[in-house]
């Protein structure tokens, strides 16, 4: 079961990850150990056709003990004494298994109730632990996730997302700390939940009162909310089957779907197109609204974040929109949570 990696197989590696991914090793203490994992992921094992799915979780900062509290997740600590790093690796899934790779090179195992392996699971596991996840997942994605965000690997190279809170300062409209925290759990089900999945959704935010140019065909959703766990994974899954916008109330609770936002003509005239209809109509909506924050995935999975007709923010690999200057005019697993 021992595995060796040439050195100059991990060499190609660390340069490619240091031209695709600047300085993202250079912040990481146990660069070396995450190399290592990252050869793991991608030259897995194969038995019989079969491509071994795999996780780690590199130079935690917590003990697995204490992580049920931010993640609902029971957790199991199975030290694996005896076994070397590769032997304990096989056990790891990625899922609901993962290797626990210590900064003196040992690697331990845990297990949790629950599956935990899509990409805000690994977002708020990397949080909750202090450590850097890295994975294969069943569908043969690849991510590597830290304090840095999310580093994907793409048919076009490394692709790297940085956290959303990089964009909530941006969005000087957020007046008290719940709604900063309500915006940055949709900010986090966009990009981690629909854009890592392709599905294109327009997220409308109302911190207040509207003036009604919006339609709604649907009927009234169930409560459901940005807020709870369990309700992202149908959220997530009723947007991938409609066009129109999703609105939450001040609280995060779904209160529209499937609505038809209707800019002004005075909005028509003033905020220039941005993308496709989706995300023009979302922009110019935000303009029309004041008291909206919108926010627009595309089905290749960039988002953006639009208020007053401005864009806040955008994660796409083409044009860049800095998300701390707010004037510029450029044009499924079950969910855990913690904040």
């Amino acid at each position: 079961m021992s595995r060796r990696v040439s050195p100059g197989r991990l060499g190609r590696l660390r340069g490619e990850v240091e031209e695709e991914l600047p300085g993202i090793l250079e912040s990481i203490p146990a660069a070396e150990a995450v190399l290592d994992e990252m050869t793991y992921v991608l030259w897995p094992p194969v038995h019989e056709g079969r491509v071994a799915t795999y996780g780690a979780i590199v130079d935690p900062r917590s003990e697995p003990e204490s992580w049920n509290r931010q993640t609902g997740l029971s957790v199991h600590h199975r030290l694996g004494r005896g076994l070397s790093n590769d032997a304990t690796r096989r056990f790891a899934d990625g899922m609901a298994s993962w290797a626990l790779r210590r900064p003196d090179d040992t690697t331990e195992l845990v297990v949790f109730d629950r599956l935990a392996s899509s990409e805000r699971d690994l977002v708020v596991l990397s949080e909750v632990s202090g450590g850097i996840l890295v994975q294969r997942h069943p569908t043969g994605r690849v991510r590597v996730v830290g304090p840095f965000g999310v580093a994907r690997l793409t048919p076009n190279g490394w692709h790297h997302q940085p956290p959303v809170e990089g964009w909530l300062d941006a969005v000087s409209a957020c007046h008290s700390p719940g709604q900063r925290l309500v915006l940055k759990r949709l900010l986090r089900f966009a990009v981690h939940d629909l854009g890592s999945r392709r599905i294109g959704a327009l997220l409308v935010y109302r911190m207040g009162e509207h003036s009604g140019s919006m339609e709604t065909p649907w009927p009234t959703p169930p409560p459901i909310g940005i807020a709870a766990p369990v309700d992202l994974a149908p959220m997530q899954h009723v947007l991938s089957q409609m066009d129109g916008a999703a609105v939450f109330d001040n609280d995060g609770t779904l209160v529209g779907l499937g609505v038809r936002l209707v800019p002004s003509r005075a909005a028509e005239e003033t905020v220039a197109p941005f993308g496709g209809t989706r995300h023009t109509n979302g922009r110019r909506f935000s303009f029309d609204e004041p008291a909206t924050i919108v926010i627009a995935v595309s089905e290749d999975g960039p988002v953006t974040v639009f208020r007053g007709g401005e864009i806040l923010g955008h994660s796409g690999e083409g044009e860049h929109v800095d998300p701390s200057r707010p004037g510029d005019r450029s044009d499924q697993s079950t969910a855990i949570n913690a904040d």
